[in-house]
């Protein structure tokens, strides 16, 4: 079973932002994470699917990789928290507000699911002693 991870560092968007969308397609197969994302409203999303794509193409030059893209999902994705940027907004009689600029750090893992085994189709067997009624 292979895994690949991909991260992107110093986006400019809180981790909370990011956090919304990234629980969209935690534990999803990564067609229909990816059609999520193309879809999403947010605009991390568009960061997010980019991150998705690379950790797509990790997973594919691992050397375990079994090689069908159908049985990839994703593992795990999180936002973690980067450096906050302070600025300095004028407020009214000579103050200032102070305007924080967050950053995060995005990372999304791939996996294979495991392949399902074949379950055996029970066979039919007579029982012993059962004898065929006539009529």
């Amino acid at each position: 079973m292979a895994a690949g991870q991909a991260t992107s560092r110093y986006i400019r968007t809180s981790a909370q932002k990011a956090g919304l969308v990234l629980d969209q397609i935690r534990g999803v197969d990564i067609t229909r994470a990816l059609a999520t994302l193309k879809f999403s409203r947010k605009l991390i999303a568009r960061d997010i699917e980019k991150v998705l794509r690379s950790a797509i193409a990790n997973v594919q030059q691992k050397d375990g990789y079994g090689g069908d893209a159908d049985r990839l999902y994703v593992a795990k994705c999180f936002a973690n928290q980067g450096p906050s940027m302070k600025r300095i907004r004028p407020a009214p009689m000579g103050r200032a507000f102070r305007v924080v600029k967050r950053m995060a750090h995005l990372t999304v893992e791939v996996a294979e699911r495991p392949a399902k085994a074949a379950a055996a189709a029970p066979t039919k067997t007579k029982r012993r002693g059962a004898t065929a009624k006539a009529t």
